[in-house]
């Protein structure tokens, strides 16, 4: 690989370990908010899409706009004075592509909504680290068989490694023993939470998912009447601390992790994107027994010492 190729590959897998370090920061915070907020995962996955669509739209007006494909002024009107059609086809253009783009953020708003919502309920039921470990370790097994299925992506042998090093690592992980309430209930959402980020990562690499203010929009509005009967206002806790963690909930692991994802997606096959997010559920794991008091095993540090073997094997390709 040469050094002008090298550059934009590891720029992504620098971007994607961010996204997948700030997601795991995100559910320990997720699991704090749904312990002493009141909230509970539906409530606390529509304040976290809340507060990114309101940061989103909050952003000055031109750097949105400064993206968009349009045509000349001085082309539309040559076009439109030479043969009467140059308006029209502007026009229809861009109506296609504002459908499309409405299209793109519809669809992505709801793999989202059904992906985090079913994550914070795993973590809520499962605890912290089961339950992330669980959604994410579906994630190399059906990215990698859906991006060789669906966009032809050849796996090799040192992808191949990563996989099996990075699930040897999560079944020790796993080995651990749960700490949330019901922990059938939240493995089960863990693996529908799996299945939803597996297919929003196989269509990013095909070039149509964004996380924008229409896919937050969309997000918050399929979750609101579910939030509405579990409750919407934090009901405990201190309300400077809820404040705090509902902001850093909705930039940090949302806003700005599912950019640097995209971003990096474009660099980055399907198959190890799946294996960097494997930095996740360590994270999430380390971030639990520090700061939330779930149970410390010997599997802790050698699970997570996989993982990481994992991922330096694909930063070495």
């Amino acid at each position: 690989m040469t050094s002008n190729a090298a550059a934009p590959f590891r720029h992504g897998l620098l971007s994607i370990s961010a996204a997948a370090v700030a997601w795991g920061a995100g559910g320990a915070v997720a699991a704090l908010l749904m312990r002493t907020s009141g909230l509970g995962p539906v409530a606390v996955c529509c304040w976290r899409f809340g507060v990114a669509a309101l940061c989103l739209a909050l952003l000055p007006a031109g750097a949105p706009r400064a993206g968009r494909a349009g045509p000349r002024r001085g082309t539309a009107r040559t076009d439109a004075g030479r043969a009467g059609t140059g308006r029209t086809d502007a026009g229809r253009t861009d109506a296609g592509r504002t459908d499309a783009g409405r299209g793109t953020a519809v669809l992505t708003g709801l793999g989202l909504a059904v992906s985090q919502c079913s994550y914070f309920g795993s973590v809520h039921y499962a605890g912290l680290g089961l339950g992330t470990l669980v959604t994410i370790g579906a994630g190399p097994v059906l990215t990698s068989l859906g991006a060789h299925l669906l966009l032809g992506e050849h796996l090799t042998r040192r992808a191949l490694a990563a996989v099996t090093l990075a699930l040897a690592g999560l079944a020790v992980l796993v080995a651990a023993p749960a700490a949330g309430p019901r922990p059938v209930l939240g493995v089960t959402l863990a693996v529908l939470a799996g299945a939803g980020q597996s297919a929003l990562t196989l269509w990013a690499r095909g070039g149509s998912a964004r996380a924008g203010t229409g896919a937050f929009t969309t997000g918050l509005l399929c979750l609101l009447p579910l939030a509405a009967v579990q409750g919407v206002v934090p009901t405990a806790g201190e309300p400077a601390v809820t404040g705090a963690a509902l902001l850093f909930l909705g930039t940090v692991p949302t806003l700005l992790a599912y950019r640097w994802y995209f971003t990096g997606l474009a660099a980055v096959p399907g198959a190890m994107a799946a294996v960097l997010v494997l930095l996740e559920p360590a994270t999430a794991a380390v971030i639990g027994v520090l700061f939330l008091g779930e149970p410390v095993t010997a599997a802790l540090p050698v699970g997570s010492a996989l993982l990481l073997a994992a991922i330096a094997a694909l930063a070495r390709g």
